[in-house]
């Protein structure tokens, strides 16, 4: 077996509300996952007849100094993060397939699993909750953060993942944000390998960059017109000028 070590380097990382997580396999890094994290978890409480029940939302943020586990296989990974004493657990899995493409076999990475545990009898984020205790949301058919194999996935937009939960009729919410996360292929020693975007992450870059274009395209549009008229200018000033009075014909020679 090979001999793995998981490390927390949140405090590295400028931004409060992100977290990093490294695993490590025989003392070369196999896996690493920088986001932040919100899970939306709605539970029921007593309304104030004590007969009807009303939902009340809770919103439990990823912190800092996190307990974290993990493991990296050749074709599956998983990181495993616990805060709160243990009253909030995730889980998210990764799976590297082959698909038969035009081009030939093609390899890719996704997340295609989460598992978020959380205890509603934790009074931070759940007050009064009806039925408190221990419940489990799950991902079902996942198939998010899709990036060819060899590459790290990094997404700066906000993700929502939606999670079912034990808890009947309940629907969790987990926000991903300020992503970047690589669980297989790593090549050098706590360094990402080269970045694969998501769409959302390219559409709003080329919302940005698509303005300057047009700005430089018009500014050469604009010289173009004002050389070819300059040059224009200066043949026709340079041609003989016929005048229109014939009269004046026998003052030309």
């Amino acid at each position: 077996m090979a001999e793995q070590e998981v490390e927390n380097l949140s405090g590295l990382s400028t931004n409060p509300e992100k977290d990093i997580f490294v695993v490590r396999e025989n003392g070369t890094t196999c896996l690493m996952a920088e986001f932040a994290a919100k899970f939306i978890v709605p539970y029921d409480v007593w309304a104030s007849n004590y007969v009807d029940l009303i939902t009340e939302q809770a919103d439990i943020s990823l912190t800092r100094g996190a307990e974290v586990k993990g493991h990296c296989g050749h074709d599956e990974s998983e990181l495993q993060v616990f805060w709160v004493d243990r009253a909030y657990a995730l889980k998210m899995l990764f799976l590297k397939e082959s698909h038969n493409t035009s081009k030939g076999p093609e390899a890719t990475w996704k997340l295609s699993k989460v598992q978020f545990v959380y205890d509603s009898s934790e009074k931070t984020h759940f007050k009064d909750a009806v039925s408190a205790g221990k419940h489990t949301a799950n991902s079902h058919h996942l198939s998010a953060l899709v990036t060819p194999a060899g590459k790290s996935y990094e997404c700066q937009a906000q993700q929502t993942i939606s999670l079912a939960s034990s808890d009947p009729q309940k629907t969790v919410t987990m926000i991903l944000s300020a992503v970047h996360i690589q669980p297989f292929d790593i090549i050098s020693d706590f360094v990402f390998s080269e970045e694969h975007k998501c769409p959302v992450d390219e559409r709003e870059q080329l919302e940005e960059t698509l303005p300057l274009i047009l700005g430089l395209i018009l500014g050469l549009v604009i010289v173009v017109t004002l050389v070819i008229y300059h040059i224009h200018h200066k043949m026709t000033a340079n041609q003989v000028q016929i005048p229109r009075d014939r009269s004046q014909y026998k003052h030309m020679g």
